[in-house]
């Protein structure tokens, strides 16, 4: 009987993508609110609601669907051998691809924002990029924990967790690179 070959994606490194990709359009979005030199509220008005909303979207994209990673790894099951694991950066070039347009959009809207309330809009996209990181070392410690890896099949049901050994594939748990000494 032979079994059907699919490939499968890190979880955490999707995490970890989009952690990366909204903190830095946050950074790019909020330096350009430094420069603008006339709003309705003024500069410091801007920077202090940006830090209020950079906290509020950090805690929230981190709470978000907490419960969620531990339940779905409980009920993961051991991947086939016949899979094949996707490196980092397809997964990550995957991720960026299929929602280039969301992260155009947040930007444009984070950057344009600063007409009104200088930096703040930028802040919290980068607070939403803060939460997701620490997400992702979250993910990392689940995954120590249960000595193995969350993978997911990019192309069909993601709610269906699979799991590897912790050596497989390019990435640490957590999603980052994997040192090589």
């Amino acid at each position: 009987m032979a079994r059907e070959a699919y490939t499968l994606a890190r979880v955490a490194v999707t995490v970890r993508t989009a952690a990366c990709w909204l903190w830095w359009l946050g950074v790019v979005a909020a330096a350009g609110g430094t420069a603008v030199t006339f709003s309705p509220l003024g500069r410091r008005i801007g920077a202090m609601a940006g830090a209020a909303l950079f906290v509020v979207a950090a805690v929230a994209a981190f709470l978000a669907g907490r419960r969620k990673y531990d339940q779905r790894a409980q009920a993961a099951s051991r991947a086939a051998k016949t899979v094949f694991l996707q490196d980092r950066k397809v997964t990550a070039r995957a991720w960026v691809r299929a929602r280039r347009w969301w992260l155009v959009l947040a930007f444009v809207l984070a950057a344009g924002s600063s007409a009104g309330l200088p930096c703040a809009g930028g802040m919290l996209l980068a607070g939403a990029g803060a939460g997701l990181w620490a997400k992702s070392r979250r993910l990392a410690r689940i995954e120590r924990a249960h000595e193995a890896l969350l993978w997911v099949r990019p192309d069909s049901d993601r709610s269906t967790y699979q799991l590897t050994g912790i050596a497989a594939g390019d990435a640490a748990p957590g999603g980052g690179p994997r040192r090589r000494w």
